[in-house]
């Protein structure tokens, strides 16, 4: 045993490195584990609602809204009387209760009907006064009440009114 020199005897006298593949082993199966628990929670497969739950009526989106529904009108292009190449493009939409959306839709011709028939009467001297729009709006609204029936149709929206 003379014959070992001091350099051989730290070489055999250190412990030996441990392997760090468990432990990145481990690390990786945790990861994988919390994802696929993460994943099984979050789906609803472990902890999920109830469908009998999800089966209840849901409220309304905004509470204090009424129900309403709004019937869209085909654009109307009306040539003015009395006046050479003068032409109003009318567009509108009514605001309806919903239950009687399908009864307003129904009775859309005769809704457009009666508007076209109203601003073909009406003066061109009118439809150029600014503050006329009020009270055309106004006339308009009610001859719509008179053809679909009281307390179907809540508003008039007109979208657009141009006189070209």
């Amino acid at each position: 045993m003379a014959d070992v020199t001091a350099d051989e005897m730290t070489n055999d006298d250190e412990p030996k490195k441990k392997s760090k593949l468990p432990l990145i082993i481990g690390l990786v199966l945790m990861l994988v584990g919390g994802g696929g628990s993460f994943f099984a929670v979050y789906s609803g497969m472990i902890l999920g609602a109830d469908t009998e739950a999800t089966s209840e009526p849901e409220e309304p989106p905004m509470p204090g809204v009424p129900d309403i529904a709004y019937v869209p009108l085909d654009p109307m292009v009306i040539s003015l009387p009395n006046s050479s190449a003068r032409h109003l493009r009318f567009t509108a939409q009514l605001e309806v209760p919903a239950q009687y959306q399908a009864d307003v839709e129904l009775l859309r011709p005769r809704v457009l009907d009666v508007l076209n028939g109203y601003l073909r009467a009406v003066g061109s001297q009118q439809l150029e006064d600014p503050t006329a729009l009020i009270t055309m709006r106004a006339q308009m609204l009610r001859r719509i009440q008179v053809v679909t029936g009281e307390g179907r149709v809540n508003d008039l929206l007109i979208i657009e009114f141009v006189l070209n």
